[in-house]
């Protein structure tokens, strides 16, 4: 076999290899300066920066700010759904837990993450990009949460549509206010979130 196009491919393996590290690196210096001054203060150069490289450097990976949230929030979203999709073979009262564990309770859960995420929520309200992607994370949240109402004995909301929408809103709305508000915690929201869950779908 010809030596030169091994070499070439090898080659071509390794500057995918760097590029993406580096995409890996831009992605984690914006998530740090969202975290630690907002979407909108936050400049290419801080995030350039934060990633070691110049800003005319970034820009050869990214168009700008804009570009790298779309695609990072895009992965985190395809990331998230993937977790909480595998709770899916659980009967309804396993999933709830799961589900509270993970939204309530994992690595993404302090308030500094969900800081992060109501940056990305704020910035999809005139972000075409970042709207799509949050209303499709929402649709296929909702969808999974449909699934434990028709899977559960109770009808208190006897359509599992409705159910979902209403479950979900309380889903964002306690992570939201564990950031807003200092009279419930995150252990707070997994018990609301759990115990009304469970009366929803009748297994309390």
């Amino acid at each position: 076999m010809p030596k030169t196009p091994i070499r070439k491919n090898a080659t071509g393996a390794g500057r995918d290899s760097r590029g993406n590290e580096r995409r890996r690196l831009i992605f984690r210096s914006l998530h740090d300066c969202i975290i630690r001054k907002g979407y909108v203060k936050t400049t290419l150069a801080d995030i350039a920066e934060g990633a070691g490289m110049s800003a005319s450097h970034l820009l050869y990976y990214f168009k700008g700010k804009e570009t790298i949230l779309e695609q990072y929030f895009e992965a985190v979203s395809i990331r998230f759904l993937e977790r909480i999709t595998e709770f899916g073979t659980e009967p309804p009262g396993k999933r709830i837990h799961l589900i509270a564990d993970f939204w309530f309770k994992g690595e993404t859960s302090t308030k500094m993450e969900i800081g992060f995420m109501l940056e990305c929520f704020g910035a999809a309200v005139h972000d075409d990009v970042l709207r799509i992607t949050k209303a499709e994370f929402d649709l296929q949240c909702k969808g999974l949460l449909s699934e434990i109402f028709e899977a559960s004995p109770a009808d208190f909301i006897k359509n599992p549509k409705d159910a979902a929408e209403a479950a979900y809103a309380m889903m964002i709305g306690l992570r939201s206010a564990v950031y807003f508000d200092d009279g419930i915690d995150l252990d707070g929201a997994h018990r609301l979130f759990v115990n009304t869950l469970n009366r929803m779908c009748g297994l309390d």
